[in-house]
């Protein structure tokens, strides 16, 4: 009796056809079916892509253990991010073009490189100068590599300049007109190996972002440490310091140039994270600071020359000396507690301006980019005509000067007297021009309104 049974039961078995438990495809289309337990079938195509994907996992085979893979589809499953082998050639699709090799004629030369910086950056003509002709050395050496077996050395800068002097500026804008990946991080996050905060590669990592996972193109990229300042050698302290003289030894490798282990997608190495090897040599690496303390240490040490006599210093000559830090020499550096090494990986050091009352009212109008330009145009899709008279700069100036945070302090300005503006505009369609005057920005008046056809003013 049983074995009737089991005979129908296979007479049926062979009356319908087996599929794939995961495509859900046919038999008659995949081909022969894989047999597992619990009356499970898959097809070859399946199975390998199951393999695949359990071999791309971080932590292999104990993944496969995990019940939780198992709640979503195979296609749905989360993939690992991919990083792109170091090619001599970007590889690129089928139909796309492939990327040419940097070469001479691709770097701009140095008066053309200040000469595009002066579009969008007013003063600072010696910083522009010597940022021209360092980053254009810097590329000649990364395209020649070696002539004539003389090794050309990195270009390493420090750029030393009071707050809101332009400093993170002047990188942005560099790195846009070179086209190349940019990593903007901050010295103050930076700590030992082993604590909290970001290890020294994560500046790396950064850069590798930028560069969309590229690693040829990131090793030829440029990365800014602000803050640099923050991680001087703590003085007058028991306890270790972790954020200062500590991470200026961890970047002596990076700034020289060395093979280094970074992750993907992240700032700190876990078994989670793939990694990736980067070659910092020919990427450039720019530091810079306010260093506020720095004036007293230069002050103290030309303060030494004075002496008795006629020809004697007095000692409060250089109180009012708006460009002292252009005096600035290493040994003030170390004094300031920059550690002689991480000095002389940065061959190259100048000094910004601080900016005064002009240069904040060329700030306000002539760059590409200028906020008074922002503005216009904001007004100008309302149909509305914004001028600013010379006086009204020169207010906005002295307001800037008073906060001492550099040009940083005018946005906040302009945002505050432009509130009232850019709200009751779109009120009146009848309004064509407004004019902001001197007594507006003193709050003794208000701004000049001048209508379609007539003019009225409003008052104060």
């Amino acid at each position: 009796m049983s074995e009737e049974k089991e005979d129908k039961t296979n007479k049926q078995d062979k009356d319908y056809e087996g599929f794939c438990y995961m495509c859900r495809r046919p038999e008659s289309v995949v081909g022969k079916l894989i047999k597992l337990p619990h009356d499970i079938s898959v097809c070859q195509e399946c199975m390998q892509n199951v393999f695949d994907k359990f071999n791309n996992m971080p932590n292999g085979y104990m993944d496969m253990m995990n019940p939780v893979m198992f709640q979503f589809p195979m296609n749905d499953m989360p993939e690992q991010p991919k990083v792109k082998a170091k090619p001599k050639a970007k590889k690129k699709e089928d139909g796309e073009e492939q990327e040419k090799p940097l070469t001479l004629k691709d770097i701009p030369a140095p008066h053309k490189i200040k000469g595009e910086l002066d579009e969008f950056l007013i003063g600072q003509d010696y910083a522009k100068k010597v940022v021209s002709v360092a980053v254009y050395n810097h590329y000649k050496r990364v395209v020649e590599n070696a002539m004539d077996d003389i090794e050309i050395e990195k270009s390493n800068m420090l750029m030393i300049g009071p707050t809101g002097s332009g400093k993170t500026y002047l990188v942005k804008t560099l790195a846009r007109l070179l086209n190349v990946p940019l990593a903007i991080t901050d010295a103050t996050s930076l700590t030992e190996a082993g604590y909290i905060g970001d290890d020294v590669e994560s500046v790396i990592s950064k850069l590798l972002a930028a560069a969309d996972n590229d690693v040829e193109k990131a090793e030829r990229g440029i990365v800014f440490i602000d803050e640099i300042d923050k991680i001087a050698k703590k003085r007058n302290t028991n306890s270790r310091d972790v954020s200062g003289e500590s991470v200026q030894q961890g970047l002596l490798k990076l700034l020289e140039g060395s093979d280094v282990e970074v992750p993907v997608g992240a700032t700190n190495k876990n078994a989670m994270v793939p990694m990736v090897t980067v070659n910092t040599r020919n990427i450039l690496f720019i530091c810079g600071g306010a260093f506020p303390e720095l004036e007293a240490i230069i002050k103290a040490r030309l303060n030494k020359k004075s002496s008795i006599g006629f020809e004697a210093d007095l000692k409060d000559k250089y109180d009012r000396d708006p460009n002292l830090l252009k005096q600035v020499s290493l040994e003030d550096l170390r004094e300031f507690g920059m550690i002689p090494e991480f000095l002389g990986r940065l061959p190259v050091v100048f000094t910004l301006e601080g900016l005064t009352k002009e240069m904040l009212v060329k700030i306000l109008k002539e760059p590409k980019n200028a906020i008074l330009k922002q503005y216009q145009k904001l007004l100008a899709l309302d149909e509305v005509e914004l001028l600013f008279e010379e006086d009204a700069l020169e207010a906005i100036a002295e307001k800037a000067l008073e906060k001492k945070t550099g040009a940083r302090a005018l946005r906040a300005i302009i945002e505050e007297f432009m509130l009232d503006i850019m709200y009751e505009i779109p009120k009146d369609d009848a309004i064509g021009r407004v004019t902001i005057t001197r007594d507006y920005i003193e709050h003794k008046g208000g701004p000049r309104i001048e209508l379609r056809g007539a003019q009225a003013a409003l008052p104060g």
